[in-house]
């Protein structure tokens, strides 16, 4: 079986083969403004150009990739910014409103701070 598959595969190879050699003008051609190259300078031609325009792809996708990543980043500073300036523009619309919360809280830490205080003792002075 195993001798079989190789000369079924070697035979598939002969017989495309020959079809590229006596039919080589059929499918080894492209335009070039309108001009038709074929046969095997065609196609060799072919391959380079679609390399060459692989290539240029890769490196345009390159490129692309590296003004977003600076784009965006550039955009997150400014989100990040105006993120801060309404967080502030927020805790000063809302500190009048916070007032006569705040007013009981610092009394009672007030409180709670001066009974922690201990009392200061006079300094003993020693009999002479």
């Amino acid at each position: 079986m195993k001798n079989f598959a190789k000369i079924a595969i070697l035979f598939l190879f002969a017989v495309l083969l020959l079809d590229i050699a006596f039919d080589a003008a059929d499918f080894m051609s492209f335009n070039i403004d309108g001009d038709e190259v074929d046969g095997p300078l065609g196609a060799l031609l072919a391959v380079i150009f679609a390399g060459g325009g692989l290539v240029i792809a890769g490196v345009v996708m390159l490129v692309v990739g590296a003004v977003l990543a600076v784009v965006f980043a550039g955009v997150g500073v400014i989100v990040v910014g105006a993120l801060g300036f309404a967080a502030v523009a927020v805790a000063l619309a809302l500190s009048p409103l916070l007032l006569p919360l705040l007013v009981p809280v610092a009394i009672i830490w007030y409180l709670v701070s001066r009974s922690r205080k201990a009392p200061v003792a006079e300094p003993v002075h020693k009999a002479a």
